[in-house]
């Protein structure tokens, strides 16, 4: 696959203007608090999946709506006082499969909580979260991209985000996390919601977007006519009457406008040759960062990123911030 996007000098300095409605903050701020309106009541079951070296937690918490949402805790045997915890978060269709699925963090030493994602969870990893609002009222392609898509109050990854914040929240409430030591990460969807995260969470110091989905909307749907993006591309072919109004639901969830936001140190990864998340929505988000901010180009590879060399560059990038 050639290179398709901005060659890489362009792409450093690519800043595009954010389109955003004037009332973004208003909306995350209320909508934030209709969730904190219902008890987090985040529960921590310790489960034996025959793991060692972990001790593993079968989480459940409230997210948006007061809706139970699922999540893995686990935690390293040996430790001594509170950690720094990672809440992650997983890349479209997935779930939160089993824990040992998971022993990446845990293994370096790190509380490592990972997110499972409202209604999907049958694509790979399977889930267990159900999305009891549904279809957000509008109709829809299917996949999650144009559920509720004309209204952002019953857009999809309203819930998702929310429910993103509020892992984040139950994993300080743990007593082993400490809890002003919280890092996200996740991949491709789990980095787009990274984004979010920091973006609306200001408990969140350390961020890791792999690839992240998700970001500058309407550029990625003009550059390719791969899925997920293609489900809003879809949508808007067949509501023809809708495209501005698409765009303007989009602009409340777009990353490059939660970007803006986020004052985490942030380590983001981008592959120059990628086709689901091309390399300019990812520097778009990456470049109106307003924390401290790295970022790895693998410039050969396409949607898996720098794969095993970027997670050695994530436990390099955490374990000196917080060793």
């Amino acid at each position: 696959m050639p290179l398709f996007d901005l060659p890489l000098e362009q792409l450093k300095t690519y800043l595009p203007a954010r389109v955003e409605p004037d009332d973004f903050d208003a909306f995350w701020r209320d909508t934030l608090a209709d969730a904190r309106q219902h008890p987090l009541n985040a529960t921590f079951e310790q489960v034996n999946y025959g793991l060692q070296a972990q001790e593993t937690f079968d989480v459940t918490f409230n997210g948006f709506g007061g809706q139970p949402v699922k999540a893995w805790l686990l935690l390293p045997r040996r430790r001594s006082g509170p950690l720094p915890c990672v809440v992650e978060y997983i890349g479209y269709g997935g779930g939160r499969g089993f824990p040992t699925d998971w022993l990446l963090w845990s293994s370096v030493g790190f509380a490592h909580l990972v997110m499972d994602t409202r209604g999907q969870g049958s694509g790979w990893l399977f889930g267990a979260t159900p999305d009891l609002y549904g279809q957000g009222g509008n109709p829809s392609v299917p996949g999650f991209m144009t559920q509720g898509i004309l209204d952002p109050q019953h857009y999809y990854y309203r819930r998702v985000f929310t429910d993103a914040v509020r892992a984040v929240e139950a994993a300080r409430s743990h007593p082993a996390v400490d809890p002003e030591r919280i890092a996200v990460a996740g991949g491709s969807q789990g980095g787009g919601i990274t984004i979010a995260a920091a973006g609306l969470e200001p408990a969140v110091k350390a961020a890791m977007p792999d690839v992240p989905f998700l970001c500058h909307y309407r550029r990625a749907t003009e550059l390719v006519d791969t899925a997920p993006y293609n489900e809003i591309t879809r949508f808007c072919l067949t509501h023809r009457d809708k495209v501005d109004i698409v765009f303007r639901t989009l602009s409340y969830f777009d990353g490059v406008n939660l970007a803006a936001r986020a004052t985490a140190t942030a380590l983001f990864s981008v592959g120059l040759m990628d086709q689901v998340c091309p390399p300019s929505t990812v520097y778009a988000a990456y470049n109106h960062w307003a924390g401290p901010k790295e970022i790895r180009v693998y410039p050969y590879n396409q949607h898996e990123g720098g794969g095993n060399f970027h997670t050695i560059e994530k436990v390099r990038f955490l374990t000196s911030l917080w060793r």
